[in-house]
């Protein structure tokens, strides 16, 4: 059995990891987009230079350039000079209206495939937990658990990302635990929308105290279908959040 997997440095790792295919500006500028809505990037961060960045993208410097520009114009990052200067995260609403415009681009068919795919990772994952996790690995999950804030959006969603790698760890896959790492910084920001809301955010504690319920009673099925349909609800919210935006104009 592996250690427990430190979820939030792996993922924060995932946010930088080379881009497959072409190296446009786009793929570097949604990466980024998505860790900073995540909270896996902070308001106040310093990202790395232009240079850095674009070696552990695998991409041009140019190209690193480019995505820094279009967070800026999209109040996501903001450039200081001197010499502790650099590319700093900001807060504020920004983070909100980006994903709120990416819902409004996304077609109902592309959400509900990205809740299907995004479920039946996360899904196999809990339930390969259930066949492998040790009573050690069942206190973990609970610990990780009670110290989640669910009074606090982005305390949440942290606490969402870390519970489902901590999950993917126990499955020992190094395939699932990459693909839980990709599909949190591709998708994760989008599917937890509902989290800003506190009835969603005290039904995902509830949901999540049923998978670890489940994998301590080597309910490998049960713990795969808990999964499916907690997911199965946040894009369900999601679709109606789309209504509602094209409601709006």
């Amino acid at each position: 059995m592996p250690q427990s997997l430190r979820s939030t440095s792996a993922a924060r790792a995932a946010v930088f990891a080379p881009l497959s295919g072409t190296g446009r500006a786009e793929l570097v500028e949604q990466r980024l987009t998505d860790a900073i809505v995540l909270g896996l990037l902070s308001e106040g961060e310093r990202l790395p230079s232009e240079m850095e960045m674009a070696r552990r993208f695998g991409v041009a410097t140019v190209t690193a350039r480019e995505a820094l520009l279009a967070l800026r114009a999209k109040g996501l990052v903001e450039t200081r000079r001197g010499r502790d200067g650099g590319s700093f995260v900001t807060g504020g609403d920004a983070h909100r209206a980006t994903l709120r415009e990416r819902v409004r681009r996304l077609s109902r068919v592309e959400l509900r495939d990205m809740g299907i795919y995004y479920a039946a990772i996360s899904s196999s994952s809990a339930e390969l937990a259930a066949d492998r996790a040790t009573s050690d690995d069942i206190d973990h999950l609970r610990r990780v658990l009670a110290g989640v804030d669910r009074t606090d959006e982005a305390a949440s969603r942290r606490g969402e990302g870390t519970f489902r790698l901590e999950v993917a760890a126990l499955s020992q896959s190094a395939r699932l635990v990459r693909e839980e790492l990709r599909l949190q910084a591709e998708f994760a920001p989008l599917i937890w929308l509902c989290l800003r809301e506190q009835e969603y955010r005290d039904h995902s504690s509830a949901a999540h105290t049923r998978v670890v319920d489940a994998i301590a009673a080597y309910d490998g099925e049960r713990a795969r279908t808990v999964t499916r349909d907690h997911i199965a609800e946040a894009i369900e919210w999601l679709l109606d959040e789309k209504a509602d935006l094209e409601a709006e104009g």
